[in-house]
């Protein structure tokens, strides 16, 4: 052949063979769960990169069966998920075909944190048709509740009546930066979530929900049953089902169910219909 043809053939066949590898690698990116981030070697993670469920397969693990396929019918529950920095821009067309019609997303952490994504994946969420809320990561141990609840609220964590922002949520979990109850006594912790609640509905009207494990609440608040009456319970199990719940819920509003669901990780179910998720947003 040719001398200049064959380089000119050979040219051409890499060129497909470029172009065929980056849309392949864009397909595995919106379908791959994002990387859970986990500090090397043990090491304690950096402040302000903490995320719902941090603590969940460390200290409870994963149910017998596979956590990815909970035993509630789909057909009585709808799909959500969460999300943070780690997990980047969201492909949220590619969750909305799949089922997924709401969404959280991390707006705060302390006093000292902002999600630098949380404009691409809130108003991203919204923008696919999804209803969706934010949520701030508490650390107890850093300034009192109601001072993170403004944070929180000046942060993305607001509400407003329009059928499409639910309330914000408080996440209180493991502290993934130390002592697992932030050096607070089981009372102490059920006057800081108390605090943080309150100036909550004072700032929005209101009444947060709460994200919490079993396992975190019952060591760290001593299974205090108080919030129950007014206050959603988004629990975290990775199980195929949602085990014992904490003192003062009979049933969870949302669960957490995985961390390795499609596309970004985190899934989620809501208990109902949209509809029930429209009247939660309407409040």
């Amino acid at each position: 052949m040719d001398p200049v043809r064959s380089h000119i053939t050979l040219h051409r066949r890499r060129s497909r063979w470029s172009v065929t590898g980056a849309l392949t690698g864009l397909l595995l990116s919106l379908t791959t769960p994002a990387a859970v981030p986990s500090p090397a070697g043990g090491s304690t993670p950096e402040r302000g990169s903490a995320y719902m469920g941090i603590g969940v397969l460390t200290h409870d693990g994963t149910g017998p069966t596979d956590e990815a396929t909970p035993t509630v019918p789909r057909a009585t529950q709808t799909e959500g998920v969460d999300v943070a920095s780690y997990q980047g821009n969201v492909a949220w067309p590619t969750l909305w075909s799949s089922g997924v019609r709401w969404a959280y997303t991390k707006a705060s952490e302390g006093t000292y944190y902002t999600n630098p994504y949380f404009k691409q994946q809130y108003t991203g969420s919204h923008d696919a048709g999804m209803i969706r809320g934010a949520y701030h990561f508490a650390t107890p141990d850093t300034t009192n509740g109601a001072t993170q609840a403004d944070y929180f609220v000046d942060h993305g964590g607001g509400w407003s009546k329009d059928g499409k922002t639910l309330p914000g949520v408080l996440d209180i979990e493991w502290n993934p930066y130390g002592d697992d109850c932030y050096g607070k006594s089981q009372s102490g912790m059920v006057t800081w979530v108390r605090d943080f609640l309150n100036r909550y509905k004072t700032r929005t009207g209101r009444h947060a929900v709460i994200y919490t494990a079993t396992s975190w609440w019952s060591q760290c608040t001593g299974n205090y049953g108080g919030f129950g009456a007014n206050n959603p319970l988004w629990i975290a199990r990775y199980a195929s089902s949602a085990g014992t719940l904490p003192s003062g819920w009979s049933a969870y509003t949302m669960w957490q169910y995985t961390s390795t669901g499609p596309t970004v990780g985190d899934h989620d179910r809501f208990d109902g219909s949209v509809d029930k998720i429209v009247a939660l947003a309407k409040g």
